[in-house]
C-alpha cells in the first residue's frame, strides 16, 4: 500500500506539538526566541521557498527582536516581534514584493490562512487508495459559515444582555457536552490544551504553507518608482485624470490642458505659502523669540494645538503635491514657478515640524517625560522623513508608489530601532532625576511596567512626599470624628464623644493615608512580581524581569 502523505501535513502536527511545549502555562522571554529560531530554520531549508535578499534582510530583523526579547519583553518590543513576523511571511511567500507595507498586508492573509492551508493538505492526502477529500470537503463548507456565526453572536451579545445570556447558556451546555466526551475518551490530556495545539498547528500552516494567489504583488509588480510621461487616453482615463476632471472642470480636457493645471497650481500654492507664512510667523514671534504676552503658558493646550495643525498641514501637502505632481505637468518645461512655490511650502512645512519639536521640548522641559510626548517627537520625525521624499518626488520625477515604499521601509527600521529601548526605564528615571524642576505625579509613574519597581523603591521616601490627595481616595466627613472620653471624668455607660474637625485637619488625615495607601500599593506590586516569576519555566525567562526580582528580593 503507497501513502501519499504531504510532508508538510507531518511538519504542521510537529509545529503544533512545539508550540505547545514553547507557549503552554508559559510567558515571553526565550520561547520567542527560539520559536523565531525554529521559523527560520522551517522557511530557509523549504525547497518551494525560494532564497532572495528581502528574505534575508527580514530575518535579520526579526531574528534581532527577538533575542532582544530574552533581554527585555516589553510591550512595544512583543509588538515589533508580531510585525517583523508578518512582514517576513509576506516577504517569503511572495518575493517580488518591493514595499514592506505590502508584506505586511500579505502576511497577515498568509497567517490567518492557516486553517485553510491545512484543508487543502488534507485534501491532497491519500491512503493507499483510500481518499481523504470527501471527508474533509464538508469541513470548509462549515468552518467559515462557523466562524462568522460566532463573530455575529459575539457583537449581538454586547449589544443585547437577552439576547447574551442565551447565547452564553447555550454555548456553555455545547462545551460541557463536548468536554464530557472528550475526559470520557481522553483522560491524561484536557481539551483546553487539545485546542491550544491545534491552534499550534493552524500557525504552523499559516507560516509554510503560502497563499496560491498573487494578485497583489502582480499589483505592486506593475509599479516603478521613476515616473514616464504617457499620452492621456481619452476614452479610457485614469482614476487621477478624473479626479482633476472634477475639480478643474472642461478646462482640464482642452488642448491647453498641462498649462491650465501649472496656472492652478501657481495659484494654489502662492496662497497655501501666504497661509503657512501667517502661522510661521506667529510661531516665530511667540515661540522661537520667546515674547508671548501671557505669562502662565498653557504647555499641553499648545503642544496639542501645533501637532493636530501638523498632521492635517503634511496629509494635505502630501495630497496636493501628488495631486498635482503625479502626471505629465512634471515634464511641463513651464513649470518653474508651481516648483518653487512647492519647494518653498515644504520648507515651511519643515519650520512647522521643527516649531512642533519645540514646543515638545518646553512641555518636557517643564513637565517631564510621558508616552504621548515621546509619540509627539516621532510622528514629527516621521512627517519630517515624509516632506523630504516628498521633495525628492518632485524633484526627481518619482511617483506615489516610491512614497509608499520608502516611507514604509523607512517606518520599519524606526519601529525596529525604537523597540530596543527600555521606555518606561528612561521615563521613570529622567522624570525622577528632575523632579526638583517639574515635581512628581506618583499616579503616572505608577502606571509603568515592573521593570521600573527598583527606581520606585530606591525613591520610596521621595515619592511618598509628593503623594497628593488627587488620588481619589475616599474623603473623610468634616462633621464629626471620634473621641474617647476620659475615664476619670466619665461613666463606664458612657457613649463615645463627637466633635467636628476643621479643614486643615481633614486634609491632613486624607493625606496621611492616601501616603499610607501608596506605599502598600507598591509593596503589592513587588510581592506579584516575586510571586509570578515562580511561574513558568527557562522558556519564560527575560533578563531584565530576573534582574529587577533579584534586586527587589536584596531590598526586602
Amino acid at each position: 500500500m503507497i501513502q501519499q502523505i504531504d510532508y508538510r501535513l507531518i511538519l504542521i502536527a510537529i509545529g503544533g506539538l512545539i508550540f505547545n511545549l514553547l507557549f503552554w502555562n508559559e510567558t515571553i522571554g526565550c520561547n520567542f526566541a527560539i520559536f523565531s529560531v525554529l521559523v527560520m530554520i522551517a522557511t530557509f531549508t523549504d525547497r518551494d521557498i525560494p532564497y532572495h535578499n528581502h528574505k534575508l534582510i527580514t530575518a535579520i530583523g526579526h531574528l534581532a527582536i527577538a533575542f532582544y526579547l530574552i533581554y527585555n519583553n516589553s510591550l512595544l518590543a512583543i509588538i515589533t516581534w508580531f510585525i517583523t513576523m508578518l512582514i517576513y511571511l509576506g516577504n517569503i511567500h511572495f518575493e517580488l514584493l518591493k514595499s514592506t507595507g505590502t508584506a505586511l498586508l500579505l502576511g497577515i492573509l498568509q497567517a490567518i490562512s492557516g486553517p485553510y492551508g491545512i484543508i487543502k493538505k488534507l485534501e491532497q492526502t491519500k491512503l493507499g487508495k483510500v481518499n481523504v477529500k470527501p471527508v474533509v470537503r464538508p469541513v470548509k463548507y462549515i468552518l467559515l459559515p462557523f466562524v462568522m456565526v460566532s463573530i455575529f453572536c459575539f457583537l449581538y451579545s454586547i449589544a443585547n444582555p437577552i439576547f447574551a445570556k442565551y447565547t452564553h447558556t447555550i454555548a456553555n451546555s455545547i462545551r460541557d457536552f463536548l468536554v464530557n466526551i472528550f475526559s470520557f475518551f481522553f483522560v491524561d490530556i484536557s481539551i483546553e490544551k487539545l485546542l491550544f495545539i491545534l491552534l499550534g498547528c493552524t500557525v504552523t500552516a499559516g507560516i509554510i504553507v503560502g497563499i496560491k494567489s498573487k494578485a497583489l504583488s502582480e499589483i505592486e509588480l506593475g509599479n516603478e518608482d521613476q515616473l514616464k510621461r504617457k499620452r492621456r487616453d481619452l476614452k479610457s482615463p485614469s482614476f487621477g485624470y478624473e479626479f482633476r476632471t472634477l475639480l478643474a472642470g472642461n478646462l482640464i480636457k482642452r488642448k491647453m490642458a498641462l498649462k491650465t493645471e501649472n496656472i492652478i497650481g501657481v495659484i494654489s500654492f502662492a496662497a497655501l505659502n501666504i497661509l503657512l507664512l501667517l502661522l510661521n510667523g506667529i510661531d516665530v514671534v511667540t515661540l522661537w523669540l520667546n515674547k508671548a504676552i501671557e505669562t502662565n503658558k498653557n504647555f499641553s493646550a499648545e503642544l496639542h494645538d501645533g501637532t493636530y495643525t501638523l498632521i492635517f498641514s503634511i496629509v494635505i501637502a502630501m495630497l496636493i503635491i501628488v495631486f498635482f505632481f503625479s502626471g505629465n505637468l512634471n515634464f511641463y518645461r513651464k513649470n518653474k514657478w508651481i516648483k518653487l512655490l512647492a519647494y518653498i511650502w515644504m520648507a515651511q512645512n519643515v519650520f512647522l515640524v521643527a516649531s512642533v519639536f519645540h514646543r515638545d521640548y518646553d512641555y518636557i522641559f517643564n513637565h517631564g517625560l510621558t508616552y504621548k510626548r515621546i509619540g509627539v517627537l516621532i510622528f514629527a520625525t516621521l512627517s519630517l522623513i515624509g516632506l523630504v521624499t516628498v521633495c525628492l518626488k518632485v524633484a526627481k520625477h518619482k511617483t506615489t508608489f516610491y512614497l509608499y515604499r520608502v516611507n514604509s521601509k523607512i517606518w520599519y527600521v524606526l519601529l525596529i530601532f525604537l523597540s530596543f529601548v527600555n521606555w518606561d526605564v528612561l521615563i521613570v528615571s529622567y522624570n525622577l532625576s528632575q523632579s526638583d524642576k517639574i515635581g512628581i505625579d506618583t499616579e503616572h509613574l505608577m502606571s509603568f511596567s515592573d521593570k521600573t519597581l527598583p527606581l520606585l523603591v530606591k525613591n520610596r521616601d521621595k515619592l511618598i512626599k509628593h503623594v497628593t490627595l488627587e488620588n481619589h481616595y475616599e474623603p473623610i466627613s468634616t462633621d464629626v470624628v471620634s473621641v474617647v472620653p476620659d475615664t476619670a471624668s466619665a461613666s463606664t455607660d458612657s457613649l463615645t464623644q463627637t466633635k467636628p474637625i476643621s479643614e486643615i485637619e481633614r486634609k491632613t488625615l486624607e493625606t496621611k493615608r492616601a501616603k499610607d495607601e501608596f506605599s502598600r500599593q507598591l509593596d503589592r506590586r513587588i510581592n506579584w512580581l516575586l510571586k509570578r516569576q515562580v511561574i513558568g519555566s527557562w522558556l519564560s525567562f527575560s533578563y531584565l524581569e530576573w534582574e529587577t526580582a533579584k534586586v527587589l528580593k536584596k531590598k526586602l
